[in-house]
């Protein structure tokens, strides 16, 4: 697969599965909205309780997103049964970090049989204005053999 292709069903399908058990991304509000090999984009809401001192969205949820973004892109590519942990991720925040919503596009530039390595951006979205936010790398480590469990703990 090519990284932006269409994935079939059932891997969008995991991914969002997945997605659905991080209590932390339905805490924030976070949603998956796009899908594709080695591609998926989150979007966080602005919500007052998501700022910090400034009104702008907290550094904290802008790099929970990004980093969520890369994870399950990096989780398109991998076999069935393995799963995904981040190892590493550096964010550089750009801009202060505002608009109605924050789009966060996680995409895998190098994906190996252990360690993939994506690039994070992060945009403030309001209207038709798109500001990069936040870039960063990151790199994932896949679990082979080790499905997501939904009852993990």
């Amino acid at each position: 697969m090519q990284i932006g292709e269409a994935v079939p069903e059932e891997i969008a399908t995991r991914a969002r599965e997945s997605f659905a058990r991080q209590g932390l991304m339905a805490h924030l509000g976070a949603e998956i909205t796009e899908v594709r090999a080695g591609l998926v984009t989150l979007r966080l809401p602005f919500r007052p309780e998501l700022t910090q001192q400034h009104g702008y969205f907290h550094a904290g949820g802008t790099s929970a997103i990004a980093d969520s973004a890369g994870g399950y892109a990096g989780f398109t590519l991998f076999p069935e049964g393995s799963s995904v942990l981040t190892v590493e991720f550096k964010l550089n925040l750009l801009s202060p970090a505002q608009g109605a919503f924050l789009e966060a596009t996680g995409r895998v530039i190098r994906h190996g049989r252990t360690l993939t390595i994506c690039q994070l951006d992060v945009w403030g979205v309001e209207g038709a204005r798109r500001r990069n936010v936040a870039t960063g790398l990151q790199s994932l480590i896949c679990l082979h053999d080790r499905p997501d469990s939904p009852a993990a703990g």
